[in-house]
């Protein structure tokens, strides 16, 4: 039986992370940004933000004072963006830094001291399939799940010799609530990417499923779902075709932007039909 905290837990991939943590028999803290949350399912339930360095020494200190330590750290918590370079806000790229990349920063730096006495850990990073493809005008969320890959290839290395394993997850789309996150100023990108959430086929306990085997197996990286696989190797071993598909994606964009009539301004269509073929998603 292993200790569990999530972050995020209350919803989406999160909240399907605790309740399959829960049904094999662990311990699970489920953490999130409320101060009270009803129906998790988890052992137990401690308000987290994931941008606050005080709520993570707490939640050591409570994972030390009644667990005497932690086994999984699944830093989940996040939010989705995106839009055109020069459309999104520099203060939207402030925010999903701050989440989605320092939130995980934060976790993984709260608990190693941690990991590192017991001589044992395991990091859970959820990024997202745009952590490994990167379509355009999505600059600040490509970015940010990229910057989760990378730390957690880098972790995976540096904390081995003390017996600390690390996981990334990198779904494309799925059914969550991550759309009522979207913000910022490029409002038809954000309603592009709320349409491909929500007509997804994939539900967030499909994605859990994949993801609890593949932490099981110790697995670095998780791609839990077929497009999302498929999106990588074709950037891997046929980078012709995956970056032909990404600049007719930019070129369907840029007619809608400069088409006369309601549309203009937005990524409308283009954004969604080249993303059916190469993936992007969100976690939580």
């Amino acid at each position: 039986m292993s200790r569990v905290l999530v972050t995020g837990g209350a919803s989406g991939l999160g909240a399907a992370l605790v309740q399959r943590f829960v049904a094999d028999g662990h311990k699970v803290l489920c953490t999130d940004v409320a101060a009270e949350v009803t129906g998790h399912g988890a052992t137990e339930y401690r308000q987290l933000n994931v941008r606050d360095a005080d709520d993570w020494e707490a939640a050591v200190a409570w994972c030390e004072e009644n667990w005497g330590g932690l086994d999984i750290l699944v830093n989940n918590a996040g939010i989705a963006t995106g839009g055109r370079i020069d459309v999104e806000s520099l203060d939207e790229w402030d925010r999903v830094v701050d989440i989605n990349l320092m939130g995980v920063v934060r976790g993984c730096r709260a608990f190693t001291p941690m990991f590192k006495r017991q001589r044992s850990g395991h990091f859970v990073n959820t990024a997202s399939a745009a952590g490994l493809v990167h379509p355009p005008m999505m600059s600040s969320y490509n970015t940010v799940k990229a910057g989760v890959v990378a730390l957690s290839e880098t972790l995976s290395h540096e904390l081995s010799p003390y017996g600390v394993s690390v996981s990334v997850v990198c779904p494309s789309f799925f059914r969550t609530n991550l759309a009522d996150s979207i913000q910022g100023d490029d409002t038809e990108m954000g309603a592009t990417a709320r349409r491909l959430i929500e007509k997804s086929p994939r539900t967030a306990d499909d994605i859990a499923a994949k993801v609890i085997a593949g932490v099981k197996k110790r697995q670095f990286l998780i791609i839990p779902d077929r497009p999302a696989l498929i999106a990588w190797r074709t950037k891997r071993f046929a980078r012709p075709l995956y970056d032909r598909q990404m600049r007719k994606i930019a070129s369907r964009a840029r007619e809608r932007a400069e088409a006369p009539g309601p549309a203009a301004g937005g990524t409308g269509a283009g954004g969604s039909t080249g993303a059916s073929s190469v993936p992007t998603a969100g976690e939580r």
